[in-house]
């Protein structure tokens, strides 16, 4: 499949989706339309909504939505908040313009426009880049240039996609931030649903629930065996190596000797690596060759 990037940006892409003096707007009856099935957002605030309908039964629909023709039919492209509005306010039809639109396009619009609006939970907005870059190829890269994000932001959303489903609902429900998901990216799914849940329960900081992570990980670290316990870290690099692993959300070694030792970063994939090192390094002193199949570096 041939990609098309993204690289004009956002300005280059929403145009498209304005309404101006030139479009045709015709009135189409609500029935005969279908969800934007690339939508990326999946809640909505009802009492917004509902605002919104007592608005549109007083003064109508001010700003027409976009259709694009489906199976003889109609499939929203933009104004999704407008026609459920729209049904509250019991229209039966609303007033739209009809574009000459491909998936790809449609797909695009829908994530972008959401995204620069911040009308996604982190959840959407990771499900989101996840759906543009597999199923049309695009790359972190190509996102970063379009949406204005760092190539290390987009990166870090799309790995609060590891996290457990449970843990996942506590942000898309808005009951812990980004920042408490960073800190439970790194952690295995029983011990996330652990601190998830009392994060939930007692509203605890992000810093609260890093020192309770570090915790977890020291409590399991010590019962693996004796040998262990007596090579145990000094507590300062420990504290060391897991702020070092949720800054860089990923795992880290480091070994100690006499005030001498090493940092061991891991990394999964090479767009990781890129994430990693942007974190550590300014963006444009990454680009670097690689081996394909190296899993870690050291520095």
């Amino acid at each position: 499949m041939n990609k098309r990037g993204l690289g004009k940006g956002l300005d280059a892409l929403l145009p498209e989706i304005e309404v101006d003096s030139g479009d045709k707007v015709q009135e189409v009856p609500i029935e005969d339309i279908s969800p934007n099935p690339f939508q990326p957002r999946r809640s909505f605030n009802k009492e917004k909504i509902d605002e919104l309908a007592k608005s549109i039964k007083e003064h109508g629909i001010i700003q027409p939505i976009i259709l694009r023709e489906k199976d003889g039919k109609y499939e929203l492209v933009s104004g999704e908040r407008r026609l459920k509005a729209a049904k509250e306010a019991g229209l039966e039809a609303v007033p739209a313009v009809v574009r000459d639109m491909p998936d790809q396009r449609q797909m695009e619009i829908a994530i972008i426009e959401n995204v620069q609006r911040e009308d996604l939970n982190p959840i959407e907005e990771a499900k989101g880049y996840e759906l543009l870059i597999k199923k049309f190829s695009f790359t972190q890269e190509e996102l970063s240039k379009s949406i204005g994000k760092s190539r290390s932001q987009i990166a870090n959303t799309m790995r609060l996609l590891n996290l457990d489903s449970r843990v996942q609902k506590y942000l898309q429900e808005g009951m812990m931030s980004i920042g408490h998901g960073k800190v439970l990216a790194g952690l295995d799914k029983e011990t996330q649903i652990k601190i998830a849940d009392k994060i939930a329960r007692d509203g605890l900081s992000v810093r609260e629930a890093e020192i309770l992570a570090t915790s977890e990980k020291s409590t399991k670290e010590d019962g693996k065996t004796e040998d262990r316990r007596k090579k145990r870290l000094p507590e300062y690099i420990k504290e060391v190596q897991e702020r070092l692993k949720v800054e860089l959300g990923t795992m880290v070694q480091m070994r100690y000797t006499e005030g001498k030792g090493k940092i061991e970063i891991s990394y999964t994939s090479d767009e990781d690596l890129h994430r990693i090192m942007d974190l550590i390094l300014d963006e444009e002193e990454t680009e670097v060759s690689m081996p394909e199949k190296k899993k870690k570096f050291t520095v």
